[in-house]
């Protein structure tokens, strides 16, 4: 009970200020994404409502903002193209069914071997396609906006120093409205953006044959969906983790994405995820607990149905001064000026994440092209430490091999090179593995392949030194004769 008091109540001014920044933000970025899957702006407005108070309330990171999002939406177009708006919504209830599943099978545990250096591409790639998507809006516009968004934005920087007490971003939002109104200035508003809903979302099962068809038409894009959502969700619950200095539930987060996701579908929303772009707006204007994300969702749903009319005057310069301050906010600026100090292998795992993802427009593409080469790097790193020291008696009789390091498919050919060719005269050869470790298939196989080939020589050859993890493996996959290694005190 301390704890749901904490994560409600336990900081209800600012997180009620920063919900209803996030909900007049939300607008513009649901109709938007609406439009790029193909279906009425509705569909995406009803969806960050659902989601934003599901997740609230189910979700393991308290003070993160889920919606409907953009990179979800480029992956259902096709879909909705091909097949209508009906079969979305199954997608969306399959999505959520599976990302329930995996939050069952604990996914959020595997978020450990996503690298700082990929974590950081990511972060720096998402601020940059913010920026992005607001460019449209300041190409061929009347110079009235251009000033909209110059005052905006020094408002969005003097603002604070003058007090906290008050969001910036709502403080520029409703002086630039309040301008726009009194003056006529010419410039967009969120009206122009697209035919906002006058009712509530009411509940409704996608009108879709339950086939084995259905089922195959929807599946792949359920899947997409899934782990695009929980990929964008889980960094993002990391990265709010770093803002705030505090931990979340990855698992439990995974399962409230995929029970928001259910609501969405039942009440005619397209699926959704985190939004690294609302949570850092919830978080950088005072937003910690819950309640932030039940007011965003809430007051989104108020602002699109009750006050529509008001609404509507909102102008979009207003909303584009804020997303670009979340932009240099969220940049990794640091990451720039460490370039000269840290490892160049990090270096270049953050710069092909961000141009990866800046590139394609794709998240999911962006991670796994780091995490790839991040673990390419690893290996490649880990086998240039494994070798092996020659080390020869004083009548030149006896020969013994000192392995040391991590043996394993990166590392195991230059651990057989390493043996060489016996001189001769060499009666007696020890293979040392005190202070090397054996992995895999291929290391039980350069074993096997170094003591053949020592043997071939004519020498007699003894393997030593074994840990208890490796001499099981070499014992249950190796091929060289046990027996002799034994006699000379190997530990099986």
């Amino acid at each position: 009970m301390q704890r749901l008091r904490s994560e409600w109540l336990g900081n209800t001014r600012g997180d009620v200020l920063a919900g209803l920044v996030v909900a007049l933000a939300l607008i513009p970025e649901a109709i938007a994404f609406s439009i790029i899957a193909g279906v009425d702006p509705k569909v995406g407005l009803y969806a960050s409502f659902c989601i934003a108070v599901t997740i609230a309330i189910v979700g393991g990171r308290p003070g993160m903002i889920s919606a409907a999002t953009g990179a979800m939406a480029l992956v259902m177009a096709d879909l909705v193209k091909n097949h209508g708006l009906d079969y979305l919504l199954a997608a969306t209830l399959l999505t959520g069914v599976i990302q329930i599943a995996l939050g069952a099978l604990q996914l959020g545990r595997y978020m450990r071997f996503v690298s700082r250096s990929v974590m950081t591409g990511f972060v720096n790639a998402l601020a940059i396609l913010i920026f992005m998507a607001q460019t449209p809006e300041l190409i061929g516009v009347t110079w009235q906006t251009y000033a909209m968004v110059a005052a905006g934005l020094a408002i969005l920087v003097g603002w604070p120093r003058l007090t906290k007490a008050v969001p910036a971003p709502l403080i520029a939002i409703a002086l630039l409205t309040a301008v726009a109104v009194m003056t006529g200035a010419d410039v967009r508003t969120v009206g122009d953006m697209g035919q906002l809903p006058t009712e509530l979302p009411g509940f409704a099962l996608p009108n879709v044959p339950l086939t084995l068809e259905t089922l195959w038409i929807v599946l792949p894009v359920s899947l997409t969906l899934s782990f695009v959502g929980l990929l964008e969700s889980l960094l993002t619950a990391a990265i709010v983790d770093d803002l705030t200095d505090t931990r979340s539930d990855k698992n439990r987060e995974a399962r409230g994405q995929g029970i928001a996701n259910i609501v969405a579908g039942l009440f005619g929303g397209m699926a959704g995820c985190a939004m690294i772009g609302q949570s850092v707006i919830n978080v950088t204007s005072g937003g910690r607990g819950r309640l932030s994300a039940f007011v965003a969702g809430s007051v989104l749903l108020v602002l699109v149905v009750a006050l529509q009319d008001w609404l509507v005057r909102i102008p979009m310069a207003a909303l584009v001064a804020v997303m670009i301050m979340v932009s240099v906010n969220t940049f990794d600026w640091g990451s720039l000026r460490r370039i000269a100090t840290v490892p160049a292998g990090s270096t270049l795992v953050m710069l092909v994440t961000t141009g990866t993802i800046v590139a394609t427009h794709d998240l999911s593409k962006g991670v796994f092209v780091g995490v790839l080469l991040s673990a390419v790097l690893f290996v490649r790193k880990v086998a240039r430490h494994a070798g092996v020291r020659v080390e020869d008696s004083v009548d030149g009789r006896q020969r013994t091999y000192h392995a040391h390091g991590q043996i394993f498919f990166g590392s195991a050919d230059r651990f057989v090179r390493s043996f060489g060719t016996l001189p001769g005269g060499v009666e007696q050869v020890l293979v040392d593995l005190t202070h090397a470790h054996f992995w895999d298939l291929t290391a039980v196989a350069a074993i096997d392949k170094a003591v053949e080939r020592l043997r071939r020589s004519g020498a007699d050859v003894r393997v030593v030194g074994m840990n208890e993890a490796s001499a099981t493996l070499i014992d249950r996959l190796g091929r060289f004769d046990k027996p002799d290694a034994a006699a000379a005190g190997v530990v099986h």
